[in-house]
């Protein structure tokens, strides 16, 4: 069976993206920072030329006053404090029946009076970070999102907390001292927010030493797993930043789906007694002790496979495939013939599975297919542009067949002549 390749292995192109945003060798990232050190990365010790390919002050202001953003695709804070939507927000104009686009001139307003400006979800409306996040949660086998901080002159806009998920900060413009503390509450999960520990991480930053305490440059980078406090103030000019932040996949997501795969025993579903009192620990002990056995039954009795197909479904739609034309694709297929060249959808999370028939898992669906495609299936899938005709194992009316398939499916995509 072939699948994409899973976290802590590197593509064959040397993790790219991964790399623009750590130093040195990603094998020690892995095993010495993942999930446990911070690691701060200066532009000269990351083998490329800064981030202005992926986003810039003037990226923003497109976005900001071109591109008809909505909530909650804008955020502004000034000192932890976040603002209403209605104090930046107003309606489309004639022929846009909405009230809640983002109104540049109230965004500028707030700007200048020292609010942050956060810019939510680029992997989704940015081209170059649609393409950057696709490949790095390709790289890093974990979902990808990515917003971007504004801040003005000597302006904070959150104060100290932690995120629970790890964060890549990609500097770009102006100087940030940032400044991060060790954990109060160590990995915490999504339903684990700072706010729950917040006096803890109050007095954290207040009286423990930094583990990092540096200023920030354009093309400087920062590793922060998640439960770090951190907290950063601009100096001098309007700074920005990329918040990369990676939703880590744990061990409990495994324990939260074996509880889900519990529902498919019928002695589990029974309905607990009329007049059942919850708060009761006795009441509940009676119940427990039935309940129990048949949990760990059920774990001991599930296979990695069964585990497998959840969490495929659960964790693979986090990050969109590469973006694709629906007009242009269709017209591909349309055109399709011997001699046209195609590759893999990019960022498109699969396993194929040989046999008769032959299985390609989606996130969402599997494609069954003969078993006399299998070799062409995976000379497909492998991420090479290959052209309609060299496909092994088949003649060339049924590559045509099997192409178009995987093109009407969104698993293949035409390559520019």
């Amino acid at each position: 069976m072939t699948t994409q390749p899973e976290a802590g292995q590197q593509s064959s192109d040397g993790s790219p993206a991964l790399r623009r945003c750590v130093r040195g060798d990603l094998e020690e990232f892995a095993s010495s920072y993942w999930g446990s050190q911070a690691l701060l990365s200066p532009a000269p010790d990351i083998p490329a030329d800064g981030f202005a390919d992926l986003f810039s002050l003037a990226a923003a202001d497109e976005l900001l006053s071109q591109r008809g953003l909505r909530t909650p695709f804008l955020r502004i804070a000034k000192n932890g404090t976040v603002v209403g939507d209605n104090q930046f927000t107003g309606a489309g104009g004639v022929g846009a029946e909405i009230g809640d686009q983002v109104r540049d001139d109230k965004v500028a307003a707030l700007f200048a009076s020292g609010h942050t400006v956060v810019l939510q979800a680029l992997h989704r409306t940015w081209p170059p970070l649609v393409d950057f996040a696709t490949q790095l949660s390709v790289e890093a086998g974990h979902p990808v999102q990515i917003n971007a901080y504004i801040t003005p002159p000597e302006s904070q806009g959150f104060s100290a907390h932690y995120d629970v998920h790890d964060v890549f900060v990609l500097q770009i413009a102006g100087e940030k001292h940032w400044t991060v503390h060790a954990p109060v509450h160590v990995d915490p999960l999504r339903n684990q927010p700072w706010t729950d520990h917040s006096a803890a991480v109050a007095a954290a930053a207040r009286d423990r030493e930094p583990v990092i305490d540096a200023v920030l440059r354009p093309g400087d980078a920062l590793y922060v797993p998640r439960g770090f406090l951190h907290s950063a103030k601009a100096l001098g000019g309007v700074s920005a930043h990329l918040t990369v932040g990676l939703h880590t996949l744990t061990r409990y997501l495994l324990v939260q789906e074996l509880a889900a795969l519990a529902a498919n025993q019928a002695d589990l579903r029974t309905a607990l007694p009329l007049g059942f009192d919850s708060g009761d620990p006795a009441q509940v002990a009676q119940h427990f002790e039935k309940v129990l056995p048949l949990l760990v039954e059920q774990i001991q009795s599930t296979s990695a496979e069964e585990l497998a197909v959840r969490l495929r479904r659960r964790t693979w739609s986090g990050n969109r495939p590469a973006p694709l034309g629906p007009l242009a694709h269709a017209a591909a297929i349309t055109s399709l013939a011997v001699g046209t060249t195609v590759r893999l959808r990019t960022g498109l999370r699969y396993r194929l599975v040989p046999g008769d028939p032959v299985l390609l898992q989606l996130s969402d669906r599997t494609i069954s297919l003969p078993a006399a495609t299998s070799e062409a299936v995976a000379r497909l899938c492998s991420g090479d542009e290959v052209r309609v005709g060299d496909l092994p194992g088949l003649d060339e009316a049924d590559q045509l067949v099997v192409v178009r398939r995987l093109m009407t499916e969104a698993v293949v995509v035409a390559t520019p002549h």
